[in-house]
């Protein structure tokens, strides 16, 4: 066995934070299609749900003659 320090060079301070800010951008999950594909069906429902209750409060405000 070697006692010798490896021969790789430690970073410097520009490298580490280089490291540190490409890791947090991969620490980032993408979104799968799946999931992207659930967001927007869940908007839309709530949207239409909106534009419902909407209609419903409108009828109800208007006289009946």
């Amino acid at each position: 066995m070697n006692n010798r320090t490896s021969n790789r060079r430690m970073p410097t301070a520009a490298q580490r934070e280089a490291q540190k800010v490409f890791r947090d951008a991969r620490a980032e999950a993408p979104v799968s299609e799946h999931e992207r594909d659930q967001q927007a069906f869940h908007a839309n429902r709530e949207r239409l749900k909106a534009e419902r209750i909407a209609r419903e409060a409108a009828a109800e405000q208007k006289p009946k003659t």
